[in-house]
């Protein structure tokens, strides 16, 4: 697996590139970066949808069970062209999602500090992140505006580290790959079996 990895070091140089640019406009350029996103899950949900459908039809030439994977399709497909026609809904709704996960993990984190206060001391660090959670959901739903550019900027901040982590792998692989082509070059031609 190290040898695959390092005889395509470039992709994941490539791949960390990519993230490092993500990284940057979505730090200074959020509203971008989140555009983006929703294109880039539009299109995601396209390409889902088409592949769904050939696997429908694949299915059932073959005498395979293939409802679901058309029931699937369509769903993608749609999904896919609500996104890319109307943006604004799926960014709406993808902040809207993100604060209704934080408000249950919210009160889940209270209660189960409530119920640790008597096994533990500090369950008020639990309790407290609780309430972060709470309060960052709340203000997702009072403002999903600024809630899409935190989240644009936290991916953000995301994507340069795991690019730069990316890019520092790939060029730790390419040096690694060097040494062994060295290592292991043969000092002659290679026999031909009779």
């Amino acid at each position: 697996m190290a040898l695959n990895l390092a005889r395509y070091w470039w992709a994941l140089a490539l791949r960390g590139t990519a993230a490092i640019i993500f990284g940057i406009i979505a730090l200074f350029w959020p509203p971008a970066a989140i555009a983006v996103l929703v294109a880039i899950f539009g299109a995601y949900a396209l390409v889902d949808g088409i592949f769904n459908l050939i696997a429908a039809v694949r299915a059932g030439r073959s005498g395979q069970r293939w409802g679901a994977l058309v029931f699937e399709g369509i769903v993608s497909l749609l999904v896919g062209l609500l996104t890319l026609f109307f943006p604004r809904v799926t960014a709406l709704a993808l902040v809207l999602l993100v604060g209704a996960w934080s408000l249950v993990t919210g009160i889940a984190e209270l209660v189960a500090a409530i119920k640790l206060r008597r096994l533990i001391e500090h369950e008020w660090l639990l309790a407290l992140a609780g309430v972060l959670s709470i309060a960052f959901g709340i203000l997702l739903f009072i403002s999903p505006l600024i809630g899409a550019i935190a989240i644009a900027i936290w991916i953000g901040a995301y994507c340069l580290v795991f690019g730069a982590l990316l890019v520092g792998l790939a060029l730790r692989l390419r040096s690694w790959a060097a040494r062994q082509q060295e290592t292991h070059i043969p000092a002659g031609p290679v026999p031909r079996p009779a």
